[in-house]
């Protein structure tokens, strides 16, 4: 069954609505609203082609165009990545005394200071390592006051000088154990003088913590089943910005070239960093490899975990296009430029046909220009408005 009525699709015409509205005035006797002055004025008429590339104009002069001029630049690749502390600079806390952590001073995200206390550790190493201590000062007193009345004795000839050298030995040997235990309690953190219940465990380094791997009541130590890394401390001076190459790019990013970077959190500032090294392997999946770029980080401004876009810049300069911004269409997350149809060079604008031809867009240049990486040369012609020309062949 077919319908009585079906909307066509087309454009409005002039001609059309001006003989409505004629209608409307002799039927009604009112003043009839003009369709035709909502439509593009009749010396920028567009006409259609069937190709959405070509825009043919009855008024081209109305289009003017400009000539991409020659811009020389060095080759430059964007990439993404994130902030990460330099692992060269990072460190661990450990605790060699085994047992339960009884208490933590510091929480993750903190700075300490070398030498400050980072938590206690409650194990039956120290009062082991005491026993020894206390066992090795004995021996050491006995030795000594054997060797002493043998010295003694052989100096009244009482007797032979063989048996003061076996004295002297048993003295070396305790002394020897008494510094070995000494420096066990050293190690532990434990004072000879004034021990205590619990290991205390103090910061290496200064810096960021980083990493906290244990809580009050953990346990922690190296024989544990504890972690044996408490917390890292990481000096952040320093940081690491690690991109996603893709394997096709590879051959573009050397080691020791420049790169700008740019953070989400400070969108208006460039920071200046060095390709470091590139990772010798890929990715399976992704086919990508880890891109280091080493940064200073004054102020500590740069925090681990921020997301970044890097652009690493070539040592070969190479020859692009240069145009007007504006004469780069933006549509489709792609980029466009408008040439006269008949002829890609010159300065004319006799063509009343343009061609919409795709772009790669570069960077922003001074006085309104933007770079072309690829899609026109140099001494090309090219609509200078085209998001106007766009507009009108819109409407």
């Amino acid at each position: 069954m077919k319908s009585g009525w079906k909307r066509r699709p087309g454009r409005w015409s002039p001609v059309l609505g001006l003989c409505c509205a004629a209608a409307l005035v002799a039927g009604c006797g009112k003043k009839a609203h003009d369709p035709a002055a909502e439509g593009p004025p009749a010396n920028s008429t567009v006409v259609e082609t069937g190709d959405p590339t070509f825009v043919h104009v009855d008024h081209p002069e109305q289009f003017p165009l400009v000539a991409a001029v020659s811009y020389h630049s060095t080759s430059s690749l964007n990439v993404t990545g994130a902030v990460n502390p330099d692992v060269s600079r990072e460190i661990p806390v450990i605790s060699i005394a085994s047992g339960r952590v009884v208490a933590t001073h510091v929480r993750l995200g903190d700075y300490v200071h070398k030498g400050q206390l980072i938590m206690e550790v409650q194990s039956t190493d120290i009062s082991n390592a005491f026993d020894q201590y206390l066992k090795a000062v004995n021996d050491e007193r006995l030795a000594r006051t054997v060797l002493d009345r043998d010295k003694l004795l052989l100096s009244k000839g009482a007797i032979a000088q063989s048996q003061v050298e076996i004295a002297q030995d048993a003295e070396d040997d305790a002394l020897a154990d008494l510094k070995a235990s000494e420096q066990q309690l050293d190690v532990l953190g434990v004072d000879k003088n004034h021990p205590g219940e619990t290991a205390k465990v103090f910061s290496p380094a200064n810096g960021f913590i980083i990493q906290q791997n244990v809580t009050d009541a953990a346990t922690a130590g190296v024989t544990y089943s504890g972690s044996a890394n408490a917390f890292v401390i990481a000096d952040l001076a320093h940081v690491w910005i690690l991109c996603d190459v893709y394997e096709n790019d590879l051959a573009q990013v050397h080691v020791g070239q420049s790169a700008d970077i740019h953070l989400t959190a400070y969108p208006d500032e460039v920071i200046t960093g060095r390709i470091g090294d590139i990772g010798a392997v890929l990715d399976p999946n992704l086919r990508t490899a880890k891109v280091r770029i080493e940064v200073p980080n004054p102020g500590y401004r740069m925090r681990v975990g921020m997301f970044a876009n890097a652009t690493i810049h070539g040592r070969t300069e190479e020859e692009h296009a240069a145009v007007p911004a504006t004469a780069i269409l933006h549509l489709h997350d792609r980029d466009w430029v408008y040439v006269p149809a008949s002829s890609g060079t010159g300065s004319g604008n006799g063509s009343p046909q343009f061609r919409r031809i795709g772009v790669v867009g570069g960077e922003m240049l001074p006085e309104g220009a933007q770079e072309i990486v690829s899609g026109i040369t140099a001494g090309q012609t090219v609509v200078k408005n085209a998001l106007e020309l766009q507009n009108t062949a819109a409407q």
